[in-house]
């Protein structure tokens, strides 16, 4: 087996009996990234002797008395709309294609206290919008279980470099279900934390009120060793929750008896593929063999989240985004004697047509006339859409559903149908209006690709969310199924 592919106990048990190196190990990130990547394309920028660099440095606490960080040595991608200091960050779009900023995210000074070692940043949706990571405006990665059929996105490229074997964790962004669609089509774990529960300051904002950061692993245990030194508060980010940080480590392994499971019908309707639907009943046999009760229920206003998803999302797209204008960072089209001009061109020419459709909704929704018709209509919807969670969750443990409708479909299948592709996310846009905790595991294969199986928590509960997962996880063997590449 790869050493990439290998438990964080396993390889930290390695690292520090002296059976490998550090550097060994960003070695094996390094090759493979070599081998597959242009296959996969899950990288936009590879920062190899920073991170041999880095590698020899930790190499020289092996062995010796001391506190080593709880990611030592650890090989990590990192979605590129996280600003890392030095290094290249894109948002896949050409209009950042030369932009290297002079500071560090929260969270890889977070990953930096944990000694991991970063091996570059990943592909994704430019500006993190979409979801198949068709709409990176340099090149589209792919699904490591077939080459043919999308990753998932916008954290497309985080979810690709994890099955691939290229790295041992990465880390994206939620808006709309960017972190556990991916996670869903490319068969690994990922969650997205309660809002504010992981400091958003130094992600590259989409939509403010929707956005946050969570990691993608092989496995629940590895996923919440990472989530443990990422969460906390962080004065630099004002929607930053001040509240401690559970050890979500200690809740694994524990049983899943006599706890509560809401199934909501309206998740298991129409759209949702027949073989999805069988590996959910599956899984939900499974936890009622290890002691879980679960029951239906409704949640009566999902219907509308998309619509409201949309204008929310795209209204605040649409204020985030005028700071890419060409003057202060980024690409500057050539337009020397009109500043308008210059706006106009480096606009046009630096943003991919998806990001232009986003923007343009997001402006007609908050212009003079149609605010109280669409943008403040979709927040009354929104309010409606947390109450429905908040009902549910007060008499059940967790919500259980799948991450996406369908499993991946092939490049090129959906781009010229944003209705189709924005309908991808409608059992995962929910979760993130109403800012509630939810992860995506494995459970099944239908026609050789992965389907995913998302469990929703009460806010700020990712332990329970977690002690779900593991227990399913531990008690079947979908994880362990690895792409061939």
């Amino acid at each position: 087996m790869s050493l990439i592919k290998e438990s964080f106990a396993s390889l930290h048990t390695k690292l520090e009996n002296r059976e490998i190196s550090v550097s060994e190990l960003v070695d094996a990130s390094l090759n493979r990234i070599n081998e597959v990547d242009g296959q996969v394309h899950a990288f936009l920028t590879v920062n190899e002797d920073e991170a041999r660099a880095q590698a020899k440095k930790l190499d020289e606490k092996i062995g010796v008395d001391g506190g080593k960080g709880a990611l030592f040595g650890l090989p990590a991608g990192i979605k590129d709309n996280i600003i890392t200091r030095g290094v290249r960050t894109t948002c896949a779009s050409k209009l950042l294609e030369n932009f290297t900023p002079v500071h560090h995210a929260t969270v890889m000074e977070k990953l930096d206290a944990a000694e991991s070692v970063s091996v570059g940043k990943l592909n994704m949706d430019e500006f993190a919008m979409g979801s198949s990571n068709e709409n990176s405006g340099f090149i589209a990665a792919r699904n490591p279980w077939h080459l043919d059929y999308v990753p998932g996105g916008s954290s497309g490229g985080s979810a690709a470099a994890v099955a691939a074997g290229e790295v041992t964790f990465a880390l994206g962004s939620d808006t709309g279900g960017s972190i556990r669609e991916p996670a869903a089509y490319c068969g690994v774990v990922g969650m997205k934390p309660t809002y504010s529960r992981v400091s958003r300051f130094g992600l590259v904002a989409f939509a403010s009120s929707l956005d946050q950061i969570g990691p993608l692993t092989r496995s629940v245990e590895d996923n919440a060793h990472v989530l443990q030194q990422i969460a906390g508060f962080d004065n630099r980010d004002s929607t930053s929750a001040n509240m401690d940080v559970p050890n979500y480590v200690e809740a694994l392994g524990g049983d899943v008896k006599g706890m509560k499971i809401a199934v909501p019908k309206e998740y298991l309707g129409e759209g949702v593929n027949e073989d999805v639907r069988a590996h959910v009943s599956n899984a939900l046999r499974e936890l009622e063999k290890l002691g879980a009760t679960w029951e239906e229920v409704s949640l009566p206003h999902s219907q509308y989240a998309v619509a409201a998803y949309y204008l929310i999302a795209s209204s605040e797209a649409s204020a985030n985004l005028a700071r890419f204008d060409g003057v202060r960072y980024g690409v500057r089209h050539d337009a020397r004697n009109d500043l308008i001009e210059m706006y106009k061109k480096t606009r046009s020419e630096g943003l991919g047509d998806e990001v232009k459709r986003r923007i343009m909704l997001g402006t007609f929704a908050l212009s003079s006339g149609y605010y109280d018709a669409y943008y403040k209509k979709a927040q009354q919807v929104r309010t409606l859409i947390k109450e429905d969670f908040d009902n549910v969750l007060q008499q059940y443990d967790v919500i259980i559903g799948p991450t996406a409708p369908t499993t991946a479909f092939k490049i090129g299948e959906n781009i010229d149908d944003p209705l189709t592709m924005y309908a991808n996310d409608i059992l995962t846009i929910p979760v993130n209006l109403a800012g509630v905790p939810a992860i995506s595991v494995p459970c099944g294969f239908s026609h050789g690709l992965p389907v995913g199986l998302q469990i929703i928590g009460k806010p700020f509960d990712e332990r329970t969310v977690y002690k779900v997962a593991h227990a399913y996880e531990q008690a079947t063997e979908h994880a362990k199924a690895q792409p061939v590449l």
